[in-house]
C-alpha cells in the first residue's frame, strides 16, 4: 500500500527533493546545512525505499508553493526568524534559540566545532581556562556537549557545569576572542556577536545526555558548591524515573517504539510506581508477558540496566521534538 507523500517525516520529504534535483544540487543545499541535519537528511536517503511518482511529485510541488511564498528572500530575515521563532516558541523559549541561530551565521569557529568527536574537542578544550569551557559546551548540543564533558577531567566536570548553570550571556568581546582561539585552530572567521548561552536549563540538558554514575557524580559537586542552584538544575533534568509523570498517550507511542528487550531491562532499575505506570498502558496479556520477563530476569549489570533507560530516554527526547509525546515532570512542559 502506497504511503501518502504528506504523511512523511520531514527529513524523508527532504531526502527525497535532494535526490530528486541531483548530485551537484543536492551537495550544494546540504553545505549549508548543520551537522544534526545533514545526519538525519543522510539516514533518511540511506533507508528510502518504494519512493513513487507521486511522493516525488508532492515534494516537488510543495518546494516550488513555499519558495513562491517568499519573493524577498533575505529582507529582513532577522525580524523574521525572531518573529517567527516568539510566536512559535514563546518569548523565554525562544531567546536562546534565536541568539544561536544569527550567531551561526558568522561564527565559523564556535559552529564548526559541532563537526567535530566530542574526544577532539575535549582534547582542544582542556587546557583551556573552565569558563572558557563551559561557554564553548553552552554552544554545542546537549548530546555532544555531555560526551565531550564525559572525557574531561573529573575533578573539572562539577566545576564546568555550575558555569553553565550560572552564564547569563556572553559580551561581545568574549565572544570574539573565544571565537578568534577557535578559528586558528579551526581555520574559521571571528565575530563580534554577543550570544545569550548557558543557563540552568543549559546544564541539565547536558546532565540528562551523561551516564547515570557521571551525572550524579557532577550533580554531587555542585551541590557542594551551591545547594540552590543543584536543586534547581535537578528540577530540570528529565531522567528515566521521570517517564512515569508522562501521560497515557505518550506513555503508549513510547512502547511501540522501543523493543520489548530493553524496556525489561530498563525496567529491572524502575521504582513500583514506573512499573505500573508501563503496565496500566499495556494490553492484559502484554503487561503479565512483561511482568513474566522481569521476574525471570536475572541479575543483571547496573551498567547495562543504565545502558537501557539511557536508549529509551533518548527515543523519549526525540518523540517530544518531533512533537509526539510531551515529557511531563519537573523538565517538561505543562499542559493546560
Amino acid at each position: 500500500m502506497a504511503t501518502d507523500p504528506s504523511k512523511r517525516p520531514g527529513p524523508e520529504q527532504v531526502a527525497i527533493f535532494l535526490m530528486s534535483i541531483g548530485e551537484g544540487p543536492a551537495a550544494e543545499v546540504l553545505k549549508h546545512m548543520g551537522p544534526k541535519e545533514v545526519q538525519k537528511i543522510g539516514t533518511a536517503m540511506a533507508s528510502l525505499e518504494r519512493v513513487s511518482r507521486t511522493d516525488i511529485d508532492y515534494v516537488l510541488k510543495r518546494f516550488s508553493e513555499t519558495a513562491m511564498e517568499h519573493t524577498s528572500l533575505g529582507i529582513g530575515a532577522e525580524d523574521y526568524v525572531r518573529s517567527v521563532l516568539n510566536s512559535a516558541l514563546g518569548e523565554d523559549k525562544a531567546s536562546g534559540l534565536i541568539d544561536r541561530i544569527l550567531l551561526g551565521r558568522n561564527s565559523k569557529g564556535l559552529e564548526a566545532l559541532k563537526w567535530l568527536d566530542p574526544r577532539a574537542i575535549a582534547e582542544m578544550i582542556r587546557h583551556e581556562h573552565p569558563q572558557i569551557v563551559a561557554i564553548v559546551l553552552s554552544h554545542l548540543d546537549a548530546d555532544q556537549a555531555a560526551e565531550t564533558l564525559s572525557y574531561l577531567p573529573d575533578r573539572m566536570q562539577s566545576d564546568i557545569v555550575l558555569r553553565i548553570a550560572t552564564l547569563d550571556g556572553v559580551q561581545p568581546a568574549a565572544l570574539h576572542e573565544l571565537d578568534e582561539i577557535l578559528e586558528r585552530q579551526l581555520s574559521g572567521k571571528n565575530t563580534a556577536k554577543s550570544s545569550m548561552v548557558g543557563g540552568v536549563k543549559t546544564a541539565a540538558d547536558i546532565l540528562n545526555f551523561m551516564d547515570a554514575s557521571q551525572s550524579a557524580n557532577v550533580m554531587s559537586g555542585v551541590t557542594q558548591v551551591d545547594e540552590d542552584l543543584g536543586e534547581r538544575i535537578q528540577e530540570l533534568m528529565f531522567v528515566f524515573e521521570s517517564l512515569v509523570d508522562v501521560d497515557d498517550r505518550g506513555i503508549q507511542t513510547l512502547l511501540r517504539e522501543i523493543s520489548t528487550d530493553s524496556l525489561v531491562l530498563a525496567l529491572k532499575g524502575a521504582d513500583d510506581a514506573l512499573k505500573d505506570k508501563i503496565f496500566k498502558n499495556m494490553s492484559k496479556r502484554a503487561a503479565e508477558m512483561l511482568r513474566e520477563d522481569l521476574e525471570a530476569k536475572g541479575p543483571v549489570r547496573l551498567s547495562d540496566v543504565e545502558g537501557a533507560q539511557k536508549e529509551i530516554l533518548a527515543v523519549a527526547r526525540r518523540l517530544s521534538e518531533s512533537g509526539d509525546i510531551v515529557l511531563g515532570g519537573a523538565g517538561g512542559e505543562q499542559m493546560v
